[in-house]
Order: structure tokens, then C-alpha cells, then sequence
């Protein structure tokens, strides 16, 4: 009798202890623990190098502004920084996600949180769970917050060439004009090679916060292989020059898998988006390499700040942070949620709070955010303005108008005739503009729409956003239009 009570004991006890491993998806068996390195620098200093480094790629690199792919990847950024252990979370860290229109197999991420991650590195990825896995190596260098660790161990740098040493990782392997460029402005152009001892705990944490997200963490040892197979050419891709392999990292990372809970039924390894992103990118242009990028010398303005479109600030943004960059900590943030109501002797309309006004007369005005305007004109934001009538005849000097617009911005085309529209309660009559901009390289979208002033001139507002941002201004453009009223009524 004793043996049979104890024989049900020790099943009921090994049903529990399965029953418990059951419920429990996401914890480790007894994953490694991963220590966080010593480090003299305060988390702002990372949060300051990282903003200070991510306006140079803005202001270098030609960012992608493809709403659909940049919702894509920032979400799934999300997934995994919600995974990240509560030891190792940093609530001052912003963490955002940019894809950069480069072919180069490489993705970086900047102390504080700025990511961006190549076209290239998209493309080479075959499935959703070995893109996660690039970025989670990524993730979790920020966490573990290795580039001031390094500097911290090396001794070797001050605060002020932590930032150097930084940029070199960003421009790290890119010759000629943007290191020439960089140098000038105060980067290092030696790149940042992570020690062995941060890549394995990279490999490690980025390993745990996949299994926490629900992703399949062998498939971070998979894109390992995978970018060694598509890399080409005797050097490798620049992203292993920089990730240097702390040897059997494919072993040691299945090792680390064999330790943490995630069906592998259960795991993400390919969704339809990651999919849909891919044959999204096929339909652009074959996407240029990091040197040719280099010898184009080419800037990009209004997503770095710059001379032509300056980084401004607005007095209540630590109020309201969200409202003045995104998730992606893009440098023309999306329209705020929350309106501020203007009025001036020709309108009174709502704007977006984040939203401010440049320059400003009898006769016209202008609203954009921070980052998209300068000397060259405005690529996000509104123009409202009078111009004179045709005695009283809006379709003429709407036509005249609209030529006008046509005549000094060549590189635009009427792609619609005039439709009948109403505006502040008025007949109006719209137009759609298009042509690729001289200023970001992207199709623009100018919208007008023209009424009639009781004094015969002719009221006018024109929309002009990137046409793949469209989706995302349009809600501001509505309620801009739909809140509008005039002041001669």
C-alpha cells in the first residue's frame, strides 16, 4: 500500500511539474544569466549620444518614409522591446525604428535606442523571426548598454570622443565622403567593433527577449548564417565587420534556445506582413549600396535638420512628447492628435499642436512641423494665402493660380482637373499636384483647394506631404479644412 501511494505521488508530482512547464511559454528552464557591465556614464549620456549620432544618419543616409513597411517594422521593434527583462529596461530610453534605403546587409542601433536597419538586411532575412533576431541582438546591445561600457573599459575616451568612437560604428566600412564629411563635424571614422564578450551577451539577452516575444530564438542563430551565405565578397557583410563572431555563436545560441520555453508550434517564424513588406520593396528602385551612397555625396535635409531645415523645439514638449516624433523618431514627426485653434484676420482653423507657424503676413501664412520647412519651401505642412481675383471668377484665377505654382516648382504636374469642392461653408473648386521633390528625392502630393472671398479675391490652402506620408497627414489635412472658417463672413 505504501508503494502504491507513493508511486501515485511521485506521478502527481511529475504531472504538476509538466502541467507547470505547460503554463508557462515564455520562462526559462534556466536560461543564462547575463550580468550588466560596469559603467562610469549615466543613462542620459547614452540617451545624449544616441540623439546626437542619429541626426548625422538622418542628415547621410537616405531614410525610407514607406508608411506600411514603417508601421511593419516598428511594430514588430515594439514586440520585442515590450520583451525586454525588467532588469534591464531603462524608462528614459526611446526606442525607435527606421529602415534606411541602403543594400548593404547591416542595422545598427544607437545608445538611448535609435535603430535603423538596411533595406538590404530586410531583403536578405527569410523570415519575419530572422529579421526579429537581427534586432534583437540590437535591442539588447542598447539594454546592456555596451557602447559606453566599452568606452568606460578601454579608458580610453572622455564623454565628449564617446561620440566619435559611436559614429564610426554608424559610418563604420563607408569610404570617402561621408567619413570625409563626418570627420569634419567631429566623428570618428574608425567603426565600433562590439568585444566578443558583448556579442555573446547580445546573442544571449537577444535570445531571451525573442523567446519572451514569442519568436522562435534559434531563428537568431539561423540569420547568422543566413547573412554569412548572402553576404558575398571575401569580406563579409559590414554587419558581422562590426559584430564580430565570439566563437560557435551558432552553437551557443541553440544551446541558450534549448533553455527557454517557447513551442516551437507555438513561435513566430514568418507572418504574411513580413511578406507583404518584401514585395513591397521590390517595387522600388534597386536600392543603392553605402558606398555609392558615399560617392553621391547626397544629404537629406528635412529628415536631418540641417541649414535649409532647422531641428526646432516647442515650449510644451516635454508636456507632450509624443506629439513631436513618433515611435520611429522620425525627424518630421506625424501630425499631433491634439489641435491648437489659430485665428488671424483672413481664418481661424485647427492645427496641429505640433505644428508651428512660419513667417506670416496680410496675405499668407504657413504650417509645418519641426524639420520641414527652410529656404527651399515646405515638405509637409500647409500654405494658406489670398491671391488677387478674376473679378469674381474662381475658375480663372484658380487656373492662373495654379500656374503659377506649376511654373516656379517645375518638377510638379497637374495629375487632376478641377473638381467642385465646399470649404468654411463655401463653393470651392481642388486640384492634385504631383512630381518627384528636389528636396527628399520622394513623390510629393500638393493638394489645393481655392474659394471665393466676399471682397472678390481668391482664398487659398495648399496640402503638400511626401505621397507615401499621405495616409498619415490626411486626418490633419480633414480637420484643417473641415474646422476652417473665414473672418469676412
Amino acid at each position: 500500500m505504501t508503494t502504491i501511494r507513493g508511486n501515485h505521488a511521485r506521478r502527481g508530482a511529475a504531472w504538476l511539474v509538466a502541467l507547470m512547464l505547460t503554463l508557462m511559454p515564455l520562462a526559462a528552464l534556466a536560461q543564462t544569466r547575463v550580468e550588466m557591465p560596469s559603467n562610469k556614464y549615466s543613462v542620459q549620456d547614452d540617451i545624449q549620444l544616441g540623439q546626437q549620432a542619429s541626426q548625422q544618419v538622418y542628415q547621410q543616409m537616405p531614410i525610407m518614409r514607406d508608411a506600411a513597411i514603417d508601421e511593419y517594422v516598428e511594430s514588430v521593434g515594439r514586440r520585442l522591446v515590450a520583451a525586454i527583462p525588467a532588469e534591464y529596461q531603462q524608462p528614459g530610453f526611446r526606442y525607435s525604428f527606421d529602415v534606411v534605403d541602403a543594400r548593404d546587409i547591416n542595422a545598427f542601433a544607437l545608445p538611448g535606442g535609435p535603430m535603423f536597419v538596411n533595406r538590404g538586411m530586410i531583403e536578405a532575412a527569410r523570415s519575419e523571426g530572422e529579421m526579429a533576431g537581427v534586432m534583437a541582438h540590437e535591442i539588447s546591445h542598447v539594454a546592456l548598454r555596451h557602447a559606453t561600457a566599452q568606452a568606460t573599459e578601454t579608458q580610453k575616451f572622455q564623454i565628449g570622443s564617446v561620440l566619435g568612437q559611436i559614429a564610426g560604428a554608424v559610418i563604420g566600412g563607408v569610404p570617402g565622403a561621408v567619413i570625409g564629411t563626418a570627420s569634419q563635424i567631429g566623428f570618428g571614422a574608425g567603426a565600433l567593433k562590439y568585444s566578443r564578450k558583448y556579442e555573446t551577451q547580445a546573442d544571449i539577452l537577444g535570445a531571451q527577449i525573442m523567446a519572451r516575444a514569442g519568436y522562435d530564438p534559434r531563428d537568431l542563430a539561423n540569420m547568422f548564417r543566413t547573412i554569412q551565405q548572402q553576404g558575398g565578397g571575401s569580406g563579409g557583410p559590414e554587419w558581422l565587420s562590426s559584430h564580430p563572431n565570439p566563437g560557435n555563436r551558432f552553437e551557443r545560441i541553440n544551446q541558450e534556445a534549448s533553455l527557454l520555453r517557447v513551442s516551437p508550434n507555438r513561435a513566430t517564424q514568418d507572418t504574411r506582413a513580413f511578406q507583404q513588406a518584401k514585395a513591397r520593396l521590390r517595387g522600388y528602385p534597386r536600392a543603392r549600396t553605402m558606398e555609392e551612397i558615399a560617392r553621391s555625396g547626397q544629404r537629406y535635409p528635412n529628415q536631418g535638420g540641417g541649414t535649409n531645415y532647422p531641428d526646432q523645439r516647442y515650449p510644451d514638449q516635454q508636456r507632450y512628447p509624443d506629439d513631436y516624433g513618433t515611435a520611429r523618431g522620425e525627424r518630421v514627426a506625424y501630425p499631433s492628435t491634439r489641435y491648437q485653434r489659430v485665428n488671424n484676420n483672413l481664418f481661424s482653423a485647427n492645427i496641429p499642436g505640433n505644428w508651428q507657424q512660419i513667417g506670416g503676413s496680410d496675405n499668407s501664412v504657413i504650417y509645418a512641423p519641426a524639420g520641414a520647412y527652410g529656404s527651399q519651401g515646405i515638405t509637409h505642412g500647409v500654405m494658406i494665402g489670398v491671391a488677387p481675383g478674376q473679378r469674381g471668377n474662381l475658375a480663372q484665377a484658380a487656373q492662373q493660380y495654379v500656374s503659377g505654382l506649376l511654373q516656379s516648382n517645375s518638377y510638379l504636374r497637374q495629375s487632376r482637373g478641377f473638381e467642385q469642392h465646399s470649404i468654411g461653408g463655401r463653393q470651392a473648386i481642388a486640384t492634385t499636384l504631383n512630381g518627384r521633390s528636389p528636396v527628399t528625392g520622394r513623390n510629393e502630393q500638393v493638394r489645393v483647394v481655392m474659394t471665393t472671398l466676399r471682397n472678390g479675391d481668391m482664398f487659398y490652402m495648399a496640402q503638400v506631404v511626401p505621397q507615401n506620408e499621405y495616409r498619415n497627414y490626411e486626418p490633419a489635412f480633414r480637420q484643417i479644412w473641415n474646422s476652417l472658417q473665414f473672418a469676412d463672413r
